[in-house]
């Protein structure tokens, strides 16, 4: 075959635009991870903000109509208990997260692997056909 007709056949063609597309993927990929950081910092400041802001509210509205916000001090040891188990538990659900995370990535570069020799094999298989029904003239 010419090189002509090497550039132009269907493989060629699927291979340059699904190269363009990954490459295209890959450049958005930084811009992606920027947006989705910027955007939980922003979550977090706006949640930090309304909890403040309601908190603020309603401490200024008890302290004017003289309502008694005393907290006894088993409650306070509950909730503060409370707060830790939750705390441990958001820790636990972190690592579990990550670890699901870290254990998908390498599932999927071993099938990137696999996919490879699997490819390998099947070139050798499909040689061995074609060895073996092509006739053999003398």
């Amino acid at each position: 075959m010419s090189n002509q007709t090497d550039k132009n056949d269907v493989f060629s063609t699927v291979e340059q635009t699904v190269d363009k597309q990954i490459k295209s993927t890959e450049k958005s990929f930084p811009n992606y991870q920027t947006s989705v950081t910027s955007l939980q910092q922003e979550y977090t400041e706006a949640f930090k903000n309304v909890v403040e802001s309601s908190i603020a509210l309603q401490r200024e509205f008890a302290n004017k109509t003289g309502i008694n916000t005393g907290v006894p001090q088993a409650t306070e040891d509950a909730v503060r208990q409370s707060n830790e188990q939750i705390s441990k538990v958001q820790d636990v659900q972190n690592k579990i997260a990550l670890a699901t995370i870290d254990a998908t990535r390498q599932n999927v570069k071993t099938f990137n692997e696999n996919a490879k020799a699997f490819a390998d094999l099947n070139k050798s298989v499909m040689q061995s056909w074609i060895t073996a029904f092509t006739p053999k003239f003398n």
